[in-house]
């Protein structure tokens, strides 16, 4: 299973996981369906809101948001009564590839409730 390329509606034990900023700045691409579609709070640029979960990606390089992703994976194993569905962080306004992303989320492949895009 892969996540859907368009989200427009969740389950209730869903969470929409979409790339940000670290001002919390949810004006455009998957952050701004995030604020209007699924409780991502302005201001808020990590972590859980509503049903989103949001990693930062506009901060610098790949390995700016690496610690974020691994911190996102051990949230995803505390809760597995939740799926996290993972959009292309990153792949949008942010400007990387996802053979530049991609590989962050390896580890993310061994928790069931993690469904990463095609391809990753």
């Amino acid at each position: 299973m892969n996540t859907p390329e368009f989200i427009t509606h969740l389950k209730e034990n869903e969470i929409f996981v979409f790339g940000s900023n670290l001002a919390g700045m949810h004006g455009g691409g998957a952050a701004r369906i995030a604020r209007e579609r699924f409780g991502a709070q302005m201001g808020q640029g990590v972590g859980l809101q509503g049903q989103s979960y949001a990693i930062p990606t506009m901060q610098g390089g790949v390995e700016t948001i690496k610690p974020y992703v691994d911190e996102f994976i051990q949230f995803a194993q505390q809760h597995p009564e939740l799926t996290f569905l993972v959009t292309r962080i990153g792949c949008g306004i942010a400007g990387f590839r996802d053979e530049d992303i991609a590989p962050l989320f390896e580890d993310a492949h061994l928790i069931p409730n993690i469904v990463l895009p095609k391809g990753w």
